[in-house]
C-alpha cells in the first residue's frame, strides 16, 4: 500500500456463516466475491449497489467493524485484522449510518457532537472549539443549543456528520446515509458532504443507490452479487445506461433523457450528468 491510499482491500472475500439453534452451520453466504479496490487520499468515492450487492458489508470493512474471510483491508496504511491497531483506524475511518437515531445519545446538539472527542480524552477547550468548527462545516451552529428530537432527519444526520468529524477523522464513510431522508434532507447530507471533501480534504466513501448523489464523485465502484461490476468516473459509469439497468440501476433522469434523445436520433454523447450540459448538447443541435 502506497502512502497515497486511504484505503485499499486485497483479494477480499466476507462469508456469513448461517447456524441453526444447536450451533450448526446451516449454509454459508459470500457477501463479499474477491474484491480488490483503492481508495486514494481526498476522494470523494461512490459505492453504487442494489440491495443485496454487498456495498454495506463492504463499508463495514472500511473502519473494522466487519474483517475478512480471506484477503485484507489496510486503512491509512494499518492492517484491520492487526489488533493494536484498532483504536487508531477507528479515530481515523469515521462511520455514518442511515438512521441518525442511532448515533445521536446527548440531549443537546452541542453535547451530542462533544462525546467522541471526550471519550478520546481531548482537552475541554479543544472539545468545545471542535463542536463548534463541525457544527459550521455541516451548517448546524445555530442548532447548537436544541434538543435531538426537536431536529428533522436530514438535520440529525449532519449533527451526527458533525460528531464525526469533532473526532478529526481522515476518512467518512456514509453507509446510505440518506435512505430516511426527503429530497430536501438529502440534498442537505450531500452538500455537507461535497464541502467537507472540497473544504477539508476529507476522503469521503458514500455508500448509496441514489444515482443523482454520485454524479460530483471522483470515482464510482458499481457492486453486484459482491463482485465490483464497474468502475470508472461517473460520466464513464453513467454513458453505460445499458448496462446499469441489467444490474437494477437506474441512472440520474437527465442522463436517462439524454440517453432516449440519443437512441431517436439526436447527435447528443452518451454520459450526461446535468441539466446545464443536456441544454449546452440541444443549443448545439438547434442553433
Amino acid at each position: 500500500m502506497n502512502k497515497k491510499e486511504m484505503i485499499s482491500t486485497d483479494n477480499l472475500t466476507f462469508e456469513y456463516i448461517r447456524r441453526d439453534e444447536e450451533g450448526n452451520v446451516e449454509g454459508i453466504t459470500t457477501a463479499i466475491d474477491n474484491v480488490s479496490l483503492d481508495v486514494q487520499k481526498g476522494q470523494f468515492i461512490a459505492i453504487l449497489g442494489h440491495n443485496g450487492s454487498g456495498k454495506s458489508t463492504l463499508a463495514k470493512h472500511f473502519n473494522a467493524l466487519l474483517f475478512p474471510t480471506e484477503g485484507s483491508v489496510w486503512v491509512d496504511g494499518m492492517n484491520t485484522e492487526d489488533d493494536s491497531h484498532l483504536w487508531n483506524i477507528r479515530q481515523e475511518a469515521g462511520m455514518i449510518f442511515q438512521n441518525p437515531d442511532n448515533q445521536i445519545i446527548g440531549q443537546v446538539v452541542e453535547e451530542d457532537v462533544g462525546f467522541g472527542p471526550e471519550n478520546m480524552g481531548v482537552p475541554t477547550k479543544e472539545i468545545w472549539e471542535r463542536v463548534e468548527e463541525s457544527l459550521k462545516a455541516v451548517g448546524m451552529y445555530e442548532f447548537r443549543k436544541k434538543s435531538p428530537n426537536h431536529l428533522s432527519g436530514g438535520q440529525k444526520q449532519r449533527v451526527s456528520i458533525a460528531g464525526v468529524i469533532a473526532m478529526h477523522p481522515k476518512c467518512i464513510i456514509m453507509d446510505e446515509p440518506t435512505a430516511m431522508l426527503d429530497p430536501n434532507g438529502r440534498k442537505d447530507v450531500i452538500r455537507a458532504a461535497r464541502a467537507l471533501n472540497d473544504v477539508e480534504g476529507i476522503t469521503i466513501i458514500l455508500i448509496t443507490h441514489y444515482m443523482e448523489e454520485v454524479v460530483y464523485a471522483d470515482k464510482v465502484f458499481v457492486m453486484d452479487k459482491g463482485h465490483v461490476e464497474m468502475q470508472g468516473t461517473p460520466r464513464e459509469i453513467f454513458s453505460q445506461v445499458d448496462k446499469l439497468q441489467e444490474l437494477r440501476l437506474g441512472v440520474p433522469q437527465v442522463t436517462l433523457l439524454a440517453h432516449e434523445l440519443r437512441k431517436s436520433g439526436l447527435a447528443i454523447p452518451e454520459g450526461i450528468l446535468t441539466r446545464e450540459e443536456l441544454v449546452d448538447e440541444l443549443k448545439k443541435i438547434y442553433r
